[in-house]
This record gives C-alpha cells, sequence and structure tokens, in this order.
C-alpha cells in the first residue's frame, strides 16, 4: 500500500473532542500515514482546541505511539487529559 492510499478507519470522541466534534464517533476515509498525522487532519476539520502533546492515541484498545502507521480497520480515539480532582 502506499503512502497515499486511502483506508477506512472509526475515531471515537471523548469529552471535549466530542463537543468540538459535534459527534461520538465517525468512519472516516484518510490518506493520513500515522496517527499523528489523523490528528492533525482531524484537528483541522473539526478546529480542536487541544494540541496533540496533552493527548494520548488508543488504536484498537490499546494505548500506541504517534508514529504508528494507520491500517485500514483502525478503531482510534484521542484521549483528552481528565479533569476533576
Amino acid at each position: 500500500m502506499s503512502a497515499a492510499a486511502t483506508r477506512t478507519v472509526r475515531v471515537q470522541y471523548f469529552a471535549l473532542l466530542r463537543e468540538e466534534a459535534g459527534v461520538s464517533e465517525e468512519e472516516l476515509h484518510t490518506t493520513a500515514a500515522t496517527m499523528a498525522e489523523l490528528y492533525d487532519e482531524l484537528s483541522a476539520r473539526h478546529g480542536f482546541g487541544l494540541p496533540r502533546a496533552r493527548l494520548k492515541v488508543v488504536v484498537n484498545e490499546e494505548f500506541d505511539q504517534w508514529t504508528r502507521p494507520v491500517r485500514e480497520g483502525d478503531v482510534v480515539v484521542f484521549i483528552p487529559p481528565v479533569a476533576g480532582g
């Protein structure tokens, strides 16, 4: 698969990201090569206020790295910081 190939992924949103996206999840087609590029793409689309450095990425129910390649069928969650105390 070339770097420009389109992959279909499901992204789930929680807390502030859900509010900013206006949906709790979406399926999308992306050419993003890494989880970092995927977040940047979604941030531009939805106007996310949180920088990537403040988030964790979970792929297929496991914490992962921002450099992880985006693969067909991935389920991705970007975990915002937890508020409260």
